[in-house]
């Protein structure tokens, strides 16, 4: 049996005429999957019964299997989802006035392994398949508009940001057909204004995904040097700062919008300095001697027990956004959503064991930071 959210509008037509069917028939089938929430090939009333019995014995809409939901005090949502073989994923609702907005995820767990990310933790599994990431988004689309009595053609969710578990770009074959389905008309409608992808910085799948299928970009950056970058994200050492930058601007030339967002994690001691605000400006502003088109996102970090690492005090934050906005960079401060049910920024882990001796690494990159940056010697809390 094949999981009809897995081929996004054009794959769903050639899958319809290898069964014998007219492609038309794949764009009222993917109309009633993803504008309908339906699943039932029964209630499909407008296909003939001759195709929907093919599609009984042959395909089925499975959405995930919901291990746990929580609900934050501030009306954030997060599923975690059983997709097999012990490994979980999680997916986080944010509601906000005119809009909700969806964080998906794209692996179990990451090899990436930043510094200061609860997922890198857990280590690597698999790369979920493009059903696995729509699933994400057609559960929660279906039932949210169940619980709020939304109307049909009323969207519960707004936006999209593939900032869940995972990176995103190396798992380029299965996530640009999701984005595709999550943009066409026929399927969930979304602007590629409102889907933003979220990368720490693979270089060659950002030139691919400029394109194949431009949407919004988050760059993962987090520090305004290399020596720093190498230690905080270690895929630095492989893409460094001045090819990352290459590729922010010639994905602008593809981009629904005329700037590139880098998230920026405040980390006590570590990048939050005046000395990093000032660095940061000047890589920004000088690049390749025209800068980069950019907006700052300033992230306080959401600790966990692992990391060895704590949260810039929010006067420091704030210290640091003046610096860089002073220097006419739009720079903002992430207000932290969902941190009571650890659904926060960087707090995104699943239900999953440790396959990283990240301890015995943290130890070791802690050690050589301690030797980079004076002032976390010097004064910087202890976790």
């Amino acid at each position: 049996m094949v999981n009809l959210l897995q081929f996004d509008r054009s794959a769903l037509a050639d899958w319809c005429e290898q069964q014998g069917e007219q492609a038309f028939r794949a764009t009222q089938l993917f109309r009633w999957i993803h504008q309908r929430g339906a699943r039932d090939f029964t209630a499909m009333s407008n296909l003939a019964k001759s195709f929907r019995d093919k599609l009984i014995a042959s395909a089925e809409v499975v959405g995930p299997t919901v291990a746990s939901e929580q609900v934050a005090a501030d009306g954030t949502i997060k599923w975690l989802f059983d997709v097999g073989a012990g490994d979980a994923v999680e997916t986080v609702f944010i509601p906000e006035t005119g809009r909700g907005t969806l964080c998906i995820s794209s692996q179990a767990g990451c090899a990436v392994n930043c510094r200061f990310c609860a997922t890198g933790h857990q280590g690597f599994s698999r790369n979920l398949t493009t059903a696995e990431i729509v699933a994400q988004l057609w559960h929660a689309e279906f039932e949210l508009r169940r619980r709020l009595g939304l109307r049909e053609g009323e969207r519960a969710i707004t936006n999209v940001v593939m900032m869940g578990m995972g990176e995103p770009l190396q798992n380029y074959g299965q996530l640009v057909p999701a984005l595709r389905t999550m943009l066409d008309d026929h399927g969930y409608g979304l602007s590629r204004r409102r889907v933003t992808v979220s990368t720490s910085g693979v270089v060659p799948m950002m030139d691919r995904l400029g394109e194949d299928c431009p949407v919004a970009l988050a760059v993962s950056l987090h520090a305004p040097n290399d020596e720093l970058r190498d230690n905080l994200v270690p895929l630095n050492r492989k893409y460094p700062l001045a090819e990352l930058l290459d590729a922010c601007n010639r994905y602008l030339a593809h981009a629904p919008r005329d700037f590139i967002t880098f998230e920026y994690c405040m980390l006590d001691g570590v990048n939050d300095q005046p000395e990093h605000a000032r660095q940061l400006v000047e890589l920004l502003r000088r690049h390749g001697g025209q800068g980069v088109s950019c907006k700052v996102n300033l992230i306080p970090f959401n600790p966990f027990p692992q990391s060895g690492l704590t949260r810039s005090p929010h006067k420091q934050v704030l210290a640091f956004a003046k610096i860089v906005s002073d220097a006419g960079i739009v720079t903002t401060v992430r207000k932290t959503r969902g941190d009571d049910i650890d659904a926060a920024c960087g707090q995104l882990a699943g239900d999953v064991k440790d396959r990283t001796r990240v301890d015995q690494r943290i130890a070791r990159q802690r050690t050589v930071m301690l030797k980079q940056v004076p002032a976390l010697a010097a004064g910087s809390k202890e976790t």
